[in-house]
């Protein structure tokens, strides 16, 4: 499942690079780059015309702060630092840093662990993490039930002076979060240039602000994978998409998703094969979405239900097409669009 602006081709997985429309005045403008190993784009209102350079300066320097903090893949990243450092240090953290381990807690809370920040050595035996193989085989079950013990949420501790303490052995991972909260830091960098109407993209996860030149919402159509997409509006809200239709492995016949269920340590094996989730800031849209996708079909559904989360859940039937289910939530918001 995708979501794709309305000025974009369709492209698997992603939004496409912005195409500006025969329509659109000269002051909505559009700039992309890469980060995060995939890449962003923006489309703003820019009726003061200021340079696109400096647009682009404040948008590449929220995200590139993202990967100095949260990047497991940079071996200088904070984050990095923190999963090599001995047991019993403490580490204090950076504010950016900070937000996103307290909200992916509180969902891990919520959700009684779908949600786990402490699952990078899991991710990595699972052959997802920087220094996996790609035609790595499934772990063996003694190192699985090895790196399943030292991965718990509830592992981890503050020390009086709120620093992050190492308990010896715990891997963070916030592949299930950061991309989203690099979205939300993208918005804060170009509202604090005074852009206010945009809509700015980081992998397929969506914010949109504001309001297109003329008045209407900004446009994003959501594609389940079954040919019929749904048209929503992104009017101050984020949209995230999780699911296993692009990170995948695969051994000897055997196929499992990127997506790890931490409550067991193994790649989620139920019928959903995606779900997106409508959300005010992208970070909650981007860990529901995760937080969902573990869940499952019925057992997620209610958990938005109860939660009055946004969601549309891709479930597979038995002959492999999609059913589609949409959380009251969801359907709310597309018969009361903003």
């Amino acid at each position: 499942m995708s979501a794709r602006p309305d000025f974009s081709a369709r492209l698997p997985g992603y939004a496409a690079p912005a195409l500006p429309r025969a329509a659109d005045p000269p002051h909505l403008q559009r700039l992309a780059g890469a980060t995060m190993g995939t890449t962003w784009s923006l489309r703003v209102a820019n009726p003061r015309m200021l340079p696109l350079a400096t647009i682009e300066s404040a948008v590449q320097g929220a995200l590139d702060e993202v990967v100095a903090q949260m990047s497991h893949w940079e071996p200088g990243s904070f984050i990095s630092r923190f999963n090599r450092a001995p047991a019993g240090t403490a580490h204090a953290m950076p504010d950016a840093f900070a937000r996103v381990l307290r909200r992916a807690l509180h969902w891990a809370a919520e959700s009684d662990g779908a949600l786990d920040p402490s699952v990078g050595a899991l991710v990595g035996l699972w052959g997802f993490g920087p220094e996996a193989a790609d035609t790595a085989p499934p772990p063996p079950r003694e190192a699985l039930a090895a790196a399943h013990a030292r991965s718990s949420w509830r592992r981890l501790r503050f020390d009086a002076d709120g620093r992050l303490i190492q308990p010896g052995g715990l891997s963070l991972d916030f592949s299930g979060i950061a991309k989203g909260f690099a979205v939300d830091a993208g918005v804060e960098a170009l509202r604090a240039l005074d852009l206010h109407d945009l809509l700015f993209e980081v992998g397929g996860e969506l914010r949109g602000a504001g309001r297109r030149p003329g008045g209407p919402p900004w446009q994003v159509a959501v594609d389940p994978g079954n040919g019929a997409s749904q048209r929503i509006a992104l009017s101050d809200r984020a949209v995230a998409t999780s699911g296993d239709r692009w990170h995948v492995r695969e051994h000897t016949g055997r196929r499992w998703s990127h997506t790890l269920d931490p409550r067991t340590g193994e790649p989620v094996a139920h019928a959903l094969a995606a779900v997106t989730v409508l959300h005010g800031t992208c970070m909650d849209a981007d860990a529901l979405a995760t937080v969902l996708t573990v869940l499952g079909p019925d057992e997620g559904l209610a958990f938005a239900d109860r939660h009055d989360v946004a969601a549309l859940f891709a479930e597979r039937n038995a002959d492999g097409l999609l059913r589609l289910r949409e959380s009251a939530a969801w359907t709310a918001a597309q018969a009361n669009p903003t």
